[in-house]
C-alpha cells in the first residue's frame, strides 16, 4: 500500500462525513429499518387480529372459526410477509439497475403507502383479506430495501469506512425491531383501538425518506460503471468527499469498468442470477453468499424472540411485565450491531461472522443445558435461559446479522452485484419463511433439545465460512477477486492498464478538483471510457 492510501482516511473532510451519515441515516431509516421495524411491530395485535379475524368470518358466514383455523388464518397474515420479502429480492435488483440505488429505495415506498391504505381501512371493509395483501406488499418492500440499501452503502462509502457504512444497514434493522417493540407497548398503540394504526405507522418512515433521500447524491460507481456518466460521478464523489473526488477511488472505479469490459465484452448489462450460476469464475463467491445467506435466517435467532416469552414466565416474570422485559431483546441486539459497527474496521469481517457462529453454538449448548435441568426443577436456571436468550442474541448481532448483509457488495463486481443480491434476497427469505413454518414444530417436538438443530446450523456455517471466506477488510474489489480466483482455479487475469488521457486525469494518489474535472469533464471529446 502506497502512501496514499496511509493517509487517505484522514483526508476525509467532517463535511463528508456529515454529508455521507445523512444519507445513510435517510436511506436506511425508510430501508432497513423497515424490515426490523414490520418484523417487531406484528407481535403486540396478534390476539386482536385473531379476534379480527374470527369476528369477520362469523359476521360472513354465521359460524365462528375454530381455534385451529384461527390459527391457520394468523399463519397465513405472518407468512405473508416472507413471500413478499422473496418477490422483492427478485424485484430488487432489475430495480437497482434500471432506476438505480437510490431511486429504487425511493419507488419502494409506493408498496408501503398502499399497504397502509389497505390495513386502515380493512376494518371498516370487514375484510382480513385485505390484512393479508398489506403484510404481503410491505414484505416486498423489505425485500427490496434489505438488497438495494447494502448495495447503496457500499458502493457509497469510501474504502476505510466501507464496512462500518454497509453495517449500519445491520444497525437499523436492530434499531427497527426495538422501536417496533416499544410502540408496539400497551401504553402506545398496542391495544384492540389502535392495532391497524400500529401496522401503518411504518408509512412514517417511508415519508420521512421519500422527502428527504432526493437531496443526497447516488452511488458514484452506479453512475460511472452503470450509467457510463463520467460528470455526474464526479460530482457524487465530490459530495459525499467534501468537494473533492479521490483520484484513487476515480482509478479503482475506472479499473473495475474496463475490468469487467474485458471479461464481458462490454459494460453495459448487468449479470443476471443464471448466469451467474453458470460462471465457473464466480462459483466460490456465490457459495459463500449463499451459505451466509440461508445461516442467517435458519441459525434460530428469530426462534429466540418466539422462546422468550416461556422462558421470561418461567423465570418468574410477571405476564403483564414481560412485554417490558422483551424489549431488552431488541435492544441487545441493537447494542451488538453498534459495538460491530465500531469493531468491523478494526476486526474484520471474516472474524465478526465466524466468531459470531461460533459464540453462538457455545451458546446453544447451554441453553439446551438450562433447559434441561430447568425442567428437572434445578433452582436459577431458569435465570440462565434468560441470559442465555440475551447472550445468544448478542451474538447473532456482533457479526451474522450485519456481515452477511454485506458481503454481495464487497465480493462481486458492479455487474455481478445486483443479481449477488437477488440470490442471496431469495435464499434468506425463504429460509426465513422456512424458518417460521418449522419452529413451532421443532420447539414442540423437541421440547428442551429444541435448540440442538440450531447448533448444527451455526457450527456448520463457522467452519464453511471459516474456510472460505477470506478477510475483505481494506481490500479493493481486485484483491478480493485475486484471492477467490484461487478458490475457483482461475489463472491469473491480465492486469488493467488505464490508457494515457485518463491515466493522466486521475493520477494515482492525487486528489483531483471537484471543480476542475466539472468544469472541463472531458478535454478528448472523441475519448470514450471503457473504450
Amino acid at each position: 500500500m502506497n502512501s496514499t492510501d496511509d493517509t487517505e482516511p484522514n483526508q476525509t473532510s467532517k463535511p463528508s462525513i456529515r454529508i455521507l451519515a445523512l444519507t445513510v441515516f435517510c436511506a436506511a431509516i425508510g430501508g432497513t429499518f423497515q424490515y426490523g421495524y414490520n418484523i417487531s411491530i406484528i407481535n403486540a395485535p396478534t390476539s386482536y387480529i385473531q379476534v379480527f379475524i374470527n369476528d369477520t368470518y362469523m359476521e360472513r358466514w354465521g359460524v365462528g372459526l375454530e381455534t385451529p383455523q384461527v390459527t391457520l388464518m394468523w399463519s397465513l397474515v405472518v407468512s405473508a410477509f416472507p413471500l413478499g420479502g422473496w418477490l422483492g429480492a427478485l424485484l430488487a435488483g432489475p430495480l437497482a439497475v434500471r432506476f438505480g440505488r437510490k431511486n429504487s429505495l425511493l419507488l419502494n415506498n409506493s408498496f408501503l403507502f398502499v399497504g397502509a391504505v389497505f390495513v386502515l381501512t380493512c376494518r371498516v371493509a370487514k375484510s382480513y383479506e385485505m390484512l393479508v395483501f398489506a403484510r404481503f406488499l410491505v414484505g416486498i418492500n423489505s425485500g427490496v430495501s434489505m438488497n438495494v440499501q447494502p448495495m447503496y452503502f457500499g458502493e457509497s462509502a469510501p474504502k476505510h469506512l466501507r464496512g462500518a457504512v454497509a453495517f449500519s444497514s445491520a444497525v437499523f434493522t436492530a434499531f427497527g425491531i426495538f422501536m417496533g417493540q416499544i410502540v408496539g407497548l400497551t401504553a402506545l398503540l398496542g391495544t384492540e383501538p389502535l392495532w391497524p394504526y400500529l401496522l401503518a405507522s411504518n408509512a412514517l418512515p417511508g415519508l420521512f425518506q421519500l422527502l428527504t433521500l432526493p437531496w443526497f447524491p447516488e452511488s458514484p460507481r452506479y453512475l460511472l460503471i452503470d450509467r457510463e456518466d463520467r460528470d455526474a460521478c464526479v460530482r457524487a464523489l465530490g459530495r459525499l468527499r467534501g468537494g473533492e473526488a479521490p483520484a484513487s477511488e476515480m482509478e479503482e472505479m475506472l479499473q473495475e469498468q474496463q475490468q469487467q469490459a474485458l471479461n464481458s465484452g462490454s459494460a453495459g448489462p448487468a449479470t443476471t442470477p443464471w448466469a451467474l450460476f453458470k460462471n465457473r469464475n464466480l462459483r466460490a463467491q456465490l457459495r459463500t453468499v449463499m451459505a451466509a445467506s440461508t445461516a442467517m435466517m435458519l441459525c434460530g435467532n428469530d426462534s429466540i424472540y418466539f422462546y422468550a416469552t416461556y422462558i421470561f414466565l418461567a423465570a418468574g416474570i410477571p405476564p403483564e411485565k414481560i412485554q417490558y422485559v422483551t424489549i431488552g431483546t431488541g435492544a441487545s441486539e441493537l447494542t451488538a450491531s453498534i459495538l460491530s459497527n465500531l469493531l468491523i474496521e478494526r476486526v474484520g469481517r471474516r472474524s465478526l461472522l465466524v466468531g459470531g457462529y461460533c459464540l453462538m453454538s457455545c451458546w446453544s449448548v447451554v441453553f439446551t443445558i438450562a433447559l434441561t435441568l430447568q425442567s428437572h426443577g434445578v433452582d436459577g436456571m431458569a435465570y440462565l435461559s434468560m441470559a442465555c436468550v440475551f447472550a445468544y442474541i448478542l451474538s447473532f448481532g456482533l457479526g451474522p446479522a450485519g456481515v452477511s448483509g454485506i458481503l454481495p457488495a464487497e465480493i462481486f463486481d458492479q455487474a455481478a452485484r445486483p443479481a449477488a443480491y437477488m440470490v442471496a434476497g431469495s435464499l434468506m427469505w425463504m429460509s426465513l419463511f422456512l424458518a417460521g413454518m418449522l419452529i413451532p414444530f421443532i420447539v414442540s417436538g423437541l421440547g428442551n433439545f429444541c435448540f440442538l438443530p440450531f447448533l448444527v446450523v451455526c457450527f456448520v456455517s463457522a467452519l464453511f465460512l471459516g474456510f472460505t471466506l477470506p478477510e475483505t477488510k481494506g481490500k479493493t474489489l481486485a484483491e478480493i477477486t485475486a484471492e477467490f480466483d484461487k478458490k475457483n482455479g482461475v489463472k491469473e487475469r491480465p492486469a488493467v492498464q488505464l490508457d494515457g488521457p485518463i491515466n493522466e486525469q486521475y493520477q494515482l494518489g492525487k486528489a483531483c478538483s471537484f471543480t476542475t474535472l466539472t468544469q472541463d469533464p472531458d478535454p478528448h471529446p472523441n475519448h470514450k471510457i471503457g473504450d
